[in-house]
């Protein structure tokens, strides 16, 4: 048997084929896409069917020469690229070089896919493989042209109508609408003023707490009391009603049971390795890259997970037997369900649902190869170990009781809540964190003493707090990721390049990892909401999304897709550029004079932000920062000091990072 070329996208994934695949075949890696369209207008003819024009990257012109060069002396090539649209795309390339450079001839070309680098898994796909699926690389390409069109002709209007350097993105101007939306909605919020009242009881040494739900015969809703003297009052009526002691007047028990949450999607793992971890979203998929691709855990290198680019919870018969092995050995045969436990995805593209990310083999714990892994390698394999195997684990079983006690009559009655975990199936290997808007004063958790109807409870002290309503939170990444999902913007192979790319544009900055708008982004969000707004519009985003989907499926065509996105968005780029001006854009308005000329003040945007100045400049040099402190237009020079290189006397600048020293 003569040699067998394989590509893959990168090399750590060779080593790990090598071991599996052996002697007769030789490993080469593309990393990654090989050519890319040409970086200049033209790039997607628009007149002609949108043909793309394609060059080499040049930085990964020498693995295609590595390639051309192995290939001449294989008998065979195998594409094994990732099993997505991205590696069917990079696979198709590919073969469209080599068809150019005229060295496939009549060799066999194999495209082999696989969800896991394990030796059946690779040996599997490689006895069977398949051709190249051309409605994947349509809808990848799809995907191209369109970002590409928005790109190349957005960024150029950005450059005229608000500064030059700004670019736009198709799927990044919602998310960034997003991050504006909030931080509008937060400066927008009124904070009320709310009290609320809870009596500290004890009862056989035991003290907890309950709160008032009732008084004076009316149920209290979280704006009933709202100030400080209202809450006395209550307080006095109370003391007095109660006498030092609550009586109990109503017991309610219940069984709750809680099932585990599903396994890993590329995005509930991108969300909970930001809330448990603190990694960011470029952070672990990098950190699940090496885990799927190969780690040397003592007898040559294994790939640990399953692919990490999926949006699908659906688990393999075979995953879900061994499995169930490792939980009955390991947690007792009463911890397994009679059956596997089945969870839905909410993929529609049926042919990327991939399996959910989990271990490729469960029996490989955590804690066996610690000694192999890094730091942040065993974090995020724990984490992924231990939610799949406690998602074929049995329900948590609580006991609930809600406790009502009256203070004298039951005209003022406080309730008391708390549980007791009885099985804790599932929750002995892993729980979910809950997320910042559903976390609260929630007490249910709390261990209560025994207690029976008509007992009488020693109370100790009441208790009033104030509290204020706050804003919504701003986003991290972990609820960004999980609104974009919601709102079916982006898919799981670019969330963490969403996030990058609005960090790297400056449109947001990460501040106690909570994302807040720059002055620019606010600017750019404001331009493409009023004038493009169809375009940053969330359901005409997810039903492009739908629609590259459908043409991966085999269901739509791509061309009759982008005829319909071009015509009406050219049409509103031409129309903008020609009626919109820059300080329609950049200048808002103020209903307030200058102090200086009486005339109307305004916002605008300048090179280290936003600023307040006067609509006379530049007959009026009047100007102030946002937060209200005057702004002298005459430099503050440094004395006694001059530029050494070309004697200029020196002055205090101000930049991006704040004050530096420059010359006149």
């Amino acid at each position: 048997m003569g040699k067998n070329l394989v590509v893959v996208e990168s090399p750590a994934k060779g080593k790990t084929l090598k071991k599996y695949l052996g002697k007769d075949f030789e490993i080469l890696a593309s990393y990654g896409h090989l050519r890319d369209l040409i970086p200049k207008e033209g790039a997607v003819d628009t007149e002609n069917d949108f043909k793309m024009k394609y060059e080499v990257i040049e930085r990964n012109a020498k693995h295609l020469d590595a390639i051309v060069k192995l290939l001449r002396k294989s008998d065979a090539l195998y594409l094994a690229t990732d099993p997505d649209r991205e590696g069917e795309a990079i696979s198709w390339h590919l073969y469209e070089l080599l068809k150019d450079k005229k060295v496939l001839k009549d060799k066999p070309v194999y495209r082999v896919m696989f969800n896991e680098i394990t030796k059946k898994a690779v040996l599997d796909a490689v006895a069977n493989p398949r051709e190249l699926s051309m409605p994947m690389v349509d809808a990848q390409q799809a995907r191209r042209a369109l970002d590409y069109l928005v790109g190349f002709n957005l960024s150029p209007l950005l450059w005229k109508k608000i500064r030059r350097g700004l670019s736009a993105g198709r799927v990044q101007s919602p998310a960034l609408r997003m991050i504006v939306e909030r931080e509008l909605e937060i400066e927008a919020f009124e904070s009320q003023e709310y009290w609320s009242i809870t009596s500290d009881l004890n009862s056989d040494g035991q003290s907890f707490p309950a709160r008032l739900t009732h008084l004076n015969g009316e149920k209290l809703s979280q704006f009933s009391i709202t100030n400080e003297e209202q809450a006395s009052t209550a307080k006095t009526t109370l003391i007095d009603a109660a006498n030092g002691q609550l009586t109990v007047t109503k017991i309610d028990k219940k069984q709750r049971r809680r099932n585990p949450s599903a396994p890993f999607t590329t995005s509930t793992l991108q969300q909970e390795a930001s809330r448990k971890l603190g990694f960011t979203t470029k952070r672990t998929m990098r950190v699940a890259q090496q885990l799927y691709e190969g780690i040397d855990t003592g007898n040559g290198a294994v790939g640990l997970i399953t692919y990490m680019r999926t949006d699908s919870v659906h688990l393999a018969n075979e995953a879900l037997e061994e499995i169930r092995n490792v939980i009955q050995e390991r947690y007792g045969a009463d911890q397994v369900p009679k059956e596997p436990r089945g969870f839905k995805t909410k993929a529609k593209n049926a042919q990327e649902a991939h399996e959910a990310i989990r271990p490729s083999s469960a029996a490989i714990d955590p804690e066996s190869i610690k000694a192999n892994l890094t730091v942040e390698q065993f974090k995020l394999y724990s984490l992924i170990w231990k939610r799949t195997i406690a998602c074929q684990m049995i329900q948590a079983t609580f006991n609930t009781v809600a406790v009502d006690l009256a203070a004298g009559s039951e005209k003022q009655l406080f309730r008391a809540n708390g549980s007791i975990i009885v099985k804790p199936g599932f929750m002995a290997v892993y729980r979910e964190d809950v997320d910042d808007a559903k976390k609260g004063d929630d007490d249910s958790n709390k261990i209560l003493p025994p207690l029976e109807v008509k007992q009488v409870i020693q109370l100790q002290e009441i208790i009033t707090t104030q509290h204020f309503t706050e804003p919504p939170p701003r986003y991290t990444e972990a609820s960004l990721v999980r609104d974009l999902e919601e709102h079916g913007i982006g898919r799981p192979s670019t969330y963490a390049s969403i996030i990058a790319t609005l960090q790297d544009r400056d449109y947001v900055e990460l501040e106690k990892k909570r994302f807040t708008p720059t002055d620019v982004g606010r600017i750019v969000n404001k331009f493409l909401t009023t004038y493009f707004h169809r375009y940053v519009d969330y359901n005409f985003t997810a039903k492009l999304e739908d629609d590259l989907d459908a043409i991966a499926r085999g269901e739509k065509k791509w061309v009759p897709l982008l005829t319909s996105f071009w015509a009406p968005f050219k049409k509103l780029i031409d129309h903008t550029e020609e009626n919109v001006q820059r300080k329609d854009v950049t200048q808002e308005m103020m209903d307030e004079n200058c102090p200086k000329c009486d005339k109307q003040l305004s916002i605008r945007l300048g090179r280290r932000g936003r600023f307040i100045g006067c609509s006379g400049f530049p007959d009026c040099d009047y100007t102030r920062n946002m937060d209200g402190d005057e702004s002298s237009n005459e430099p503050e020079v440094v004395e006694g000091r001059s530029c050494p290189d070309c004697d200029a006397q020196l002055i205090i600048r101000a930049g991006r990072y704040g004050k530096f020293i420059g010359w006149l």
